[in-house]
Order: structure tokens, then C-alpha cells, then sequence
């Protein structure tokens, strides 16, 4: 069964930092890309960084880039989004998604949410004092 899990959310102060996790099971890392999208109460869903599936490849919305950083452990199966100097704006449910795309140099964070084969749940994150 094909499945994503993530973890990490929580309550933190704008400057904190929170590592957000997205265990993955069912398949392995080297045939998904994985973009993690994330969605502010009344706002659509937008893609914030990806990770291609041969793991050479990130990206990031301008938004975050140089605070947030995208990472896989292949032994763990597990993608991982460290997000540092958090602003109230990063206040959003964040899901990962896999799109197949079997050893894969490029990703896109701006993929459409329709193109992603698999879901998460999602974890809050909410960065307030």
C-alpha cells in the first residue's frame, strides 16, 4: 500500500525553526519526485520546494527560498523539509505529494496538484507569538 506520512508540524515563534518529515512507504524515493505543497486557511495550494527522484535536483518557490531546505534519507525512506526563520506567512497545513517520475534529474515545485499521483495528510504549522 502506497502511502505518505507526515510529521513535524507544531506551534512556533516567527524566526523559529521546525523540521517537517514525509515518510514514505509502498514504493521507494527513486521513483517519485516529492513536493511539498502547502495550503494557508482560505488561500489555494502551492507548491514550496521539490526533491527529483534521483535526489539530485531541489527547488524552491521564491517565498522560501534561503530559509527552507529539501532532503531525502533513501535508507530511511523519508523526505524531510527544514524550515528556518519562519515568518506568520509559513502558517499553513503542509503536505508532501509524489509524482512518478522513475530516476529523475529535475523536479518542479510549481507542478500542479493534479499531476501528483499520491497524498499526504498533512501537518499544521503555525508560526505566531
Amino acid at each position: 500500500q502506497l502511502q505518505l506520512v507526515e510529521s513535524g508540524g507544531g506551534l512556533v515563534q516567527p524566526g523559529g525553526s521546525l523540521r517537517l518529515s514525509c515518510a514514505v512507504s509502498g514504493f521507494a524515493l527513486d521513483y517519485y519526485n516529492i513536493v511539498w505543497f502547502r495550503q494557508a486557511p482560505g488561500k489555494e495550494r502551492e507548491g514550496v520546494s521539490c526533491i527529483s527522484s534521483r535526489g539530485g535536483s531541489t527547488k524552491y518557490a521564491d517565498s522560501v527560498k534561503g530559509r527552507f531546505t529539501i532532503s531525502r534519507d533513501n535508507a530511511k525512506n523519508t523526505v524531510y523539509l527544514q524550515m528556518n526563520s519562519l515568518k506568520p506567512e509559513d502558517t499553513a497545513v503542509y503536505y508532501c505529494a509524489a509524482e512518478y517520475k522513475h530516476l529523475s534529474s529535475n523536479c518542479y515545485y510549481s507542478a500542479s496538484a493534479s499531476d501528483m499521483d499520491y497524498w499526504g495528510k498533512g501537518t499544521l504549522v503555525t508560526v505566531s507569538s
